[in-house]
């Protein structure tokens, strides 16, 4: 966890937060993906910086298995406070058993209950600070139970033009798509970025990620890219440059 003195801060924080930034060792896509090099810093790097510069995160932690990247976190200014368990680090486990991991680990070292929890991937470095901060307001002020940040799909992976093959045939994956539709009369369509997920501190211990009551913040998609596999590596490579081009501070 980090301490807000060290961060020059002034906003008011009324509410207890936790970030976890999840960075689990052995990636098979890309491998030591997390402390991967991009743009002369570790991946990593890019989110523990913007969770240090949230206004509203009181604790942010990294968790992970890896000694590895514990000693890159740790020299990035990130806390570890504990490895992963084993169990909790296999490819398939969920994020709701390391989010309640890490949220009874940190309750018992603050002696007191977090109001709401924060998760952050690595594998989405350009979120800005704000990013955070917004998304965190909107869950706050809208009383759901979850907010994420979402971004607006491309024309080509438009859900209309998603499809099926059943019995030879071609159908309409969930929507069927009208005969010679123009990209403009298409409905605005938004996926997850992947960027920021805040949560009721609840919703995850009662066994749940979103709950039913789930709100929005959208990012622009110049920022938005979720690093799973080689390709993805590439794009992020590019779009860096781009930003920093356009006087983002990454």
């Amino acid at each position: 966890m980090f301490d807000k003195q060290e961060i020059q801060n002034t906003e008011p924080k009324s509410h207890l937060i936790l970030g976890v930034i999840t960075a689990r060792g052995g990636s098979k896509g890309i491998p030591d993906k997390n402390i991967k090099t991009l743009g002369g810093k570790p991946l990593i790097a890019y989110t523990i910086e913007a969770a240090r510069q949230s206004a509203l995160l009181t604790h942010c932690i990294v968790s992970t298995d890896s000694e590895e990247i514990a000693d890159v976190a740790r020299a990035h200014g990130g806390k570890v406070p504990f490895l992963r368990p084993a169990d909790l680090a296999a490819d398939h486990v969920p994020h709701v058993p390391v989010l309640q991991h890490a949220i009874r680990f940190m309750e018992e070292q603050e002696g007191r209950e977090f109001e709401y929890v924060v998760i952050l991937q690595p594998t989405s470095p350009f979120r800005l600070p704000a990013d955070i901060d917004e998304t965190l307001r909107l869950l706050i002020e809208s009383g759901a139970e979850s907010a994420v940040t979402l971004v607006e799909v491309a024309n080509a992976d438009h859900p209309v033009k998603a499809k099926r093959i059943f019995d030879g045939r071609v159908l309409p994956y969930a929507m069927e798509e009208p005969e010679g539709a123009r990209r403009q009369d298409l409905p605005t369509a938004y996926r997850r970025s992947g960027a920021v997920y805040a949560m009721r501190r609840d919703t995850i211990m009662t066994g749940r990620l979103y709950g039913e009551n789930v709100v929005g913040h959208v990012v622009p998609r110049e920022r938005s890219v979720d690093i799973d596999e080689p390709l993805d590596w590439l794009k992020a490579e590019w779009m860096l440059e781009d930003l920093r081009r356009k006087g983002y501070m990454l």
